[in-house]
């Protein structure tokens, strides 16, 4: 019986061919050699430094190589790595280490100010590995500089247990809906919901074991290069990787921190990537305006995918980029951090499938609140759920795990809180989360379906839609637009162009105009911030 753990199979890939490239990063490329034997030095000083048997490991980290080596190293130690949002101030990085009960740290430079801020507040933090960045070079005597601790050469790390499925990941997600929660994978869910080494569209079947992965390498085995565009630290990102690492292929990730079409568009043609991770429209928007704007600058031809997860992305621009990009695939995967694998959609040239609809994955059903199924055709709308292989619950949450992860039909499912409907056909109509349902006059209105129908107005570029107080209707729907460069749509008109495709209550009441949406490197809404600016703009309380 196999032991479905990525150290095994990481580490058997790197003995098995360890000359092919496993990173890109700028200038910089580091072989699956390098990539075992940095990780290596990292798990054997974690060792050292008395780390129980699946600490946790903190990822405080931009897109990078040592994100990969740090989570190879925690798995090749047996602990449990962890994802860090870099953009929260210390109040919420000290909640996230010590919720997760950190007993490691690896940390940009760009970093070390504010860590320094709430580390006498983590007494079981044994290690501090800082990555130097260009401004940020010199460490505090409180840390280890990371490049010295992997640069050291290392006889193979003997993890603090066996090496098991059992071994976690955890993945946080929080954002607008509360507090950070720490969602519990075992590696050999991941796996299996992974795909367990395969790559349909290459046609690289799935493994039998871990070691049928790793005998399947050898110096003809194509290396497929991914390029993960959008944050390590999202599991968009971080699952993509692993799944292309499963196949011994390569990661290329961009040194620069701030997104640019252009750049992206550069790095795919000069490092000829077979696929582009990205999320959403929030990149598929820029980079469709990229190339309308400079139509052949660019060769593509190596790209056969390009693939998001997470957020609605819109029919048009997946036709628009499958002009400049006609020989690719677009997978628009429905998922969330403890339900992957409820959904997906492939476009091709000629056939883009409608903004939101999804053939449910094989694990996926809809249920009505009352725990049965939702029946095609029928109209009704239900709570998506996914079973099969799923997460063990959030960290230390019994309250949050018992309303996610439910028992319908005697099976247990995770039911993160989209709603949605089944079509006839079998597939499924996303509608929305419904944390941020918006209670009209007794309708209820999932913002998303308001929001893609705003974006097909030529004079919006980026739309949410909120829900603000009302004294005869509980609530009323609030546009917030970005408008295209330009352009100055009008209330009057985007309310007729969602009356033209939508019920009328659905329309909006009002309208605010802003700069920029704001949307988080993973596509994500901050709705909770986006209402208060409505109506602080408006004057409503």
């Amino acid at each position: 019986m196999t032991v479905w753990n990525y150290a095994n199979l990481l580490r058997g890939i790197a003995e098995k061919d360890p000359g092919r490239t496993a990173q890109v990063f700028g200038d910089k490329k580091y072989t699956w050699g390098e990539f075992h034997d940095r990780s290596n030095a990292l798990a054997v000083d974690m060792v050292g430094a008395g780390l129980s048997h699946q600490a946790k490991v903190a990822h405080y980290m931009y897109n990078c190589p040592e994100y990969l080596e740090g989570t190879l190293a925690s798995w090749l130690g047996g602990y449990v790595p962890f994802n860090v949002n870099y953009r929260y101030g210390p109040e919420e990085v000290f909640y996230l280490f010590d919720n997760a009960d950190a007993e490691a740290v690896i940390f940009h430079g760009a970093f070390a100010g504010l860590i320094d801020q709430v580390r006498a507040r983590l007494p079981l933090v044994r290690r501090w590995y800082m990555v130097p960045d260009a401004e940020n070079a010199v460490v505090p005597d409180w840390a280890l500089d990371y490049n010295a601790v992997v640069a050291a050469k290392r006889a193979p790390v003997v993890p603090v247990a066996e090496l098991s499925g059992d071994d976690m990941l955890f993945l946080y997600t929080g954002g607008t809906t509360g507090m950070p929660k720490g969602v519990m994978w075992r590696q050999e869910d991941l796996f299996a919901v992974l795909g367990y080494g395969a790559n349909a569209l290459y046609g690289v079947a799935p493994g039998e074991s871990v070691q049928s992965l790793i005998d399947r390498v050898n110096p003809e085995w194509p290396s497929l290069r991914a390029y993960v565009a959008c944050p390590l630290m999202h599991g968009t990102g971080l699952f993509s990787s692993f799944i292309s690492l499963a196949t011994a292929g390569c990661i290329v990730t961009n040194p620069n921190r701030s997104f640019s079409a252009t750049e992206l568009l550069d790095i795919a043609e000069r490092e000829k990537v077979n696929s582009i991770v990205i999320v959403g429209q929030a990149f598929a928007g820029p980079i469709l305006e990229a190339l309308d704007a400079n139509p052949g600058r660019w060769d593509l031809s190596s790209v056969g995918q390009m693939g998001s997860s997470g957020v609605m992305w819109s029919q048009e621009n997946k036709n628009g980029l499958l002009e400049h990009i006609p020989q690719m695939a677009i997978t628009d995967s429905f998922g969330s951090s403890e339900a992957v694998g409820m959904g997906a959609s492939v476009a091709v040239k000629g056939a883009a499938p409608t903004t939101a609809k999804f053939q449910l994955g094989p694990n996926c059903v809809v249920f009505k609140e009352d725990g049965t199924r939702v029946q095609p055709g029928s109209g009704e709308r239900g709570l998506v759920a996914v079973g099969g292989a799923i997460p063990l619950g959030y960290y230390k949450d019994e309250k949050k795990t018992a309303e996610t992860f439910r028992f319908y039909e005697g099976r247990r499912w995770t039911v993160p809180g989209d709603w949605a409907e089944v079509n006839e056909d079998g597939t499924l109509t996303l509608l929305g989360r419904g944390s941020v349902c918006i209670n009209t006059g007794g309708e209820k209105v999932f913002p998303e379906e308001v929001e893609e129908c705003l974006k097909t107005h030529a004079g919006v570029r980026d739309a949410v839609a909120v829900g603000i107080p009302d004294a005869r209707f509980g609530e009323t729907i609030c546009a917030v637009v970005e408008p295209e460069p330009g352009s100055s749509p009008t209330f009057e008109e985007l309310s007729a162009h969602v009356r033209s495709r939508l019920a009328a209550y659905k329309a909006p009441r009002n309208l605010v105009i802003v700069d920029t949406i704001g949307r988080a490197p993973n596509g994500k809404v901050d709705y909770k911030r986006l209402k208060q600016h409505s109506m602080d703009t408006l004057g409503v309380k």
